[in-house]
């Protein structure tokens, strides 16, 4: 019974999961709006900056906001394709809001991450970026999407009811995210400075770590037992 039960909740989060990536397939409105947005703000950052003429901590500083702003951006219709297309009331009967929020944050992941290693290959790239430590900055992109996609899920659902969403997700998400952030931030750092480090960089930047993992579980769990409240009221 129980095995049962865990099939059909999986069956459900990824059919709302394919829904929601054949939607993006067939539009390409998400994806091709953030790569863009990515295009451009990297083209900015370059011509402001120069090419190596940055600290790496405000190198890894500049990647991150690259990154939260293209989260905000692309992720805040997340619900707003089932008020669009009039499926919300569709999915209320057939799945449970479970189903609905992994199928969701399975498809804000994968978004994301895509648009997270595009940001990331552009921005090393251009400014001529090394990173030392290429399994700690990898580990780090990993866990900082994770956490961005549970948060701006979770929120994207609560605005998604309200006439301006798309102004609103950024604004609500930033303070939510600055300890996400910053961690990301000081972990990225080490990736890129870690062989001058005499400690090593992966013990200096444990802290940070743990910091990121307990932040995307602590949002992750919490959305878990919000969301059918959100959901459903």
């Amino acid at each position: 019974m129980a095995s049962r039960k865990f099939s059909s909740w999986t069956n459900g989060a990824l059919a709302v999961l394919r829904k929601d990536l054949q939607l993006e397939l067939r539009n390409k409105s998400v994806l091709g709006t953030l790569i863009v947005f990515v295009l451009s703000t990297m083209f900015l950052i370059l011509v402001a900056a120069g090419r190596g003429d940055l600290e790496p901590r405000t190198e890894a500083a500049l990647l991150w906001i690259v990154i939260f702003f293209t989260a905000a951006l692309g992720l805040g219709r997340a619900f707003l394709s089932e008020k669009e297309q009039k499926t919300r009331l569709f999915l209320r009967i057939h799945t449970r809001p479970l189903m609905v929020y992994a199928g969701k944050l399975c498809y804000s992941f994968l978004t994301i991450l895509c648009a997270n290693v595009v940001s990331a290959c552009i921005f090393l790239l251009l400014l001529g970026v090394e990173v030392t430590l290429p399994g700690l900055f990898i580990l780090t992109i990993l866990l900082g999407t994770l956490g961005l996609a549970g948060a701006t899920t979770l929120l994207a659902a609560i605005i998604a009811r309200t006439t301006r969403s798309g102004i609103l997700l950024p604004v609500l998400l930033f303070p939510l995210l600055v300890p996400l952030l910053l961690a990301a931030v000081e972990s990225t750092y080490f990736s890129f400075v870690g062989q001058s480090l005499t400690e090593g960089a992966w013990a200096a930047s444990l802290g940070s770590l743990l910091t990121i993992t307990s932040f995307s579980g602590v949002v992750v769990a919490a959305s878990v037992l919000l969301f059918d409240y959100v959901w459903q009221d």
